[in-house]
């Protein structure tokens, strides 16, 4: 048998209260989680291994096997060139603010104008159809700077990139 009394809370006990200063503690620390998860999340998302957000994709990721042929050197070179000219050309962040209230409008308009919005997706479309120029200019201007042995070693690194893709679908 057991020598000791069971221990039962009393039928009108309290249960204990947390005292105030560990509230605001837990309070604190979970804010602190909180804070340091958004903020590596916010890295991780916005920024990335390649930097900050606003500048132009990667060349070498998004120009397709083309561009992934090209050397180092000779995408770095097309970078600097489309990172100047995207600065010149594209709009300021007010422009863009003031695009997208103009679209927000006329989506909540009565009655609805599909105009207004179908303009705005004119624009940027024009803008994204321009930045793909630029980059095919860019990339054909350097083509024509290659001796005839780099564009060669080119076109041998842009083969042996298709074909590792077939392979890789395969």
């Amino acid at each position: 048998m057991n020598d000791k009394p069971e221990m039962t809370p009393a039928p009108d006990a309290k249960p204990t209260r947390l005292r105030p200063w560990l509230k605001v503690l837990f309070a604190a620390s979970l804010a602190l989680n909180l804070l340091i998860v958004g903020v590596a999340g916010g890295l991780a998302l916005f920024h990335g291994p390649d930097g900050d957000h606003r500048k132009p994709p990667r060349v070498d990721r998004y120009g397709g096997p083309l561009t992934g042929a090209l050397t180092r050197e000779d995408k770095r070179a097309i970078w600097q060139e489309l990172r100047a000219a995207y600065r010149e050309g594209r709009p300021s962040r007010d422009e863009m603010r003031a695009e997208f209230a103009t679209v927000v409008q006329a989506l909540r308009a009565d009655p609805y104008d599909p105009t207004v919005v179908e303009d705005s997706l004119n624009r940027q479309y024009q803008m994204a159809v321009e930045r793909q120029r630029l980059g095919q200019d860019l990339l054909m201007k350097r083509l024509r700077e290659m001796s005839p042995d780099e564009r060669r070693a080119f076109a041998d690194r842009l083969e042996e990139g298709m074909n590792r893709r077939r392979s890789d679908k395969d």
